[in-house]
């Protein structure tokens, strides 16, 4: 049984490919696998924020993070807020280096500590700029949760608190990620196939 299950999501994982446009996505990381990397990271901050009096926020950066944010908020067990904002820098498959805000924070945030909740870090650009938004705003702390990291491209000095899964770099969809605003809806996370 565990063999015929086994082999099923290995053939999955081999022959499932996607097409987006002009680009064609492999399977690289499978939903079990991503849900498995959240329950762990949750473990270690409900471990610490473990009693806390105060009700931290949950800063979901918009659009890519929507899927990871409703996984990760239904494993912690401290109560929180939620608040949004949007940010970008990516034009088609590639990074412009110039993050803009398209979208300010929807709730204030003064006096409050902030979980930065983010899909992917790469450059630091975008945690670079939200540090220096959260810290204008008047957040009292702030913390970086990533469910990607590609720790080849990073190039910043801010410490990323909570990393999900760490990732070569490549270009990737699925998840709440996109190519060209499209699929994102995909449970399992997609790479380029060249």
């Amino acid at each position: 049984m565990f063999l015929a299950k086994f082999v099923g999501c290995y053939k999955r994982f081999l022959m499932k490919k996607i097409t987006l446009k002009d680009k064609t996505f492999r399977i690289s990381i499978p939903y079990e696998r991503i849900s498995e990397a959240i329950d762990n990271m949750a473990e270690k901050i409900n471990s610490d924020f473990k009693g806390c009096e105060d009700v931290p926020i949950l800063l979901c950066v918009l659009n890519g993070s929507i899927m990871f944010m409703a996984e990760l908020m239904k494993r912690l067990d401290f109560n929180c807020q939620i608040v949004s904002t949007k940010l970008t820098s990516y034009d088609g498959t590639s990074s412009t280096g110039k993050v803009k805000q398209a979208l300010g924070l929807t709730a204030d945030i003064t006096g409050r500590r902030v979980i930065i909740v983010e899909d992917i870090v790469d450059t630091g650009n975008t945690i670079v700029e939200l540090k220096k938004i959260l810290a204008e705003a008047g957040a009292t702390e702030s913390y970086v949760c990533t469910l990607l990291m590609k720790p080849e491209s990073y190039t910043k000095d801010i410490r990323i608190d909570y990393v999900a899964i760490e990732i070569p770099n490549d270009f990737i969809v699925g998840f709440g990620l996109d190519y060209d605003e499209l699929g994102r809806n995909f449970k399992d996370i997609y790479v380029l196939d060249n």
